[in-house]
């Protein structure tokens, strides 16, 4: 049986690769991994275990021994609710913090390790749209389509700042640009799977492009291979 193809999705925090993926898998059919949710739930449940993010060992078993399930909504904002421990974490994991917590934990070659097997049981038939930082390059080097969305920092942050006060949560457009370009400067230059386009992917920069136009310009890419 031919494996699952898969269509990778990567590029730094609020680039858009959540509303792009969901977008694709609504026109495929295809299953949908967000791997930026692992991490975040690691960071978010080592905490939860009192642990530091600096212990590699305890954060791995924590990666490892994730009680997780991703349900389906019909909100366009967050099409899965997501379950930790038998209780919904959605909005726990999409805070701030939570996204530097991830940052901070996927810098942990164990960490990596150990969700590596985890990220890879999401392919399956017809096939996987896969969103993160480095689906393309390391955990889906075959992907038949390689996606590489960004954005300026400053972009990202005010749709961050946009999402979360849509959320009724106090947040500051300042420190999001901050810890963006924090972020930005860590995954980019981790040792273990930098944040970096595939040498075979198309890289997209939407900083100026509305919605409509970033979805019309990544399935012009992938319907010219994946149909």
């Amino acid at each position: 049986m031919t494996e699952a193809v898969v269509i990778a999705i990567d590029g730094p925090s609020g680039a858009g690769k959540g509303a792009v993926t969901q977008h694709l898998a609504q026109r495929t059919g295809f299953h949908v991994l967000d791997s930026g949710a692992l991490y975040r739930l690691t960071g978010f449940a080592a905490r939860l275990d009192g642990l530091e993010l600096s212990d590699a060992l305890g954060v791995a078993a924590v990666a490892r021994a994730l009680d997780v399930h991703f349900i389906p909504t019909e909100s366009g904002n967050e099409p899965f609710e997501v379950m930790l421990r038998g209780a919904a974490v959605t909005d726990s994991i999409r805070t701030d913090q939570a996204g530097v917590d991830a940052s901070t934990v996927a810098a942990l070659p164990m960490v990596r390790a150990a969700l590596g097997d985890r990220q890879q049981a999401f392919r399956r038939a017809p096939g996987l749209i896969a969103d993160g930082r480095d689906m393309g390059t390391v955990v889906f080097k075959d992907a038949l389509v390689k996606i590489f969305l960004t954005a300026s920092a400053e972009i990202r942050a005010e749709r961050r700042y946009n999402q979360l006060k849509n959320k009724g949560m106090n947040v500051s457009l300042a420190n999001l640009l901050e810890s963006i370009q924090v972020r930005d400067e860590r995954d980019s230059n981790r040792a273990v799977a930098p944040l970096k386009p595939a040498e075979d992917a198309v890289v997209i920069d939407s900083s100026g492009m509305p919605l409509e136009a970033v979805h019309d310009a990544i399935w012009a890419v992938v319907s010219k291979v994946a149909n």
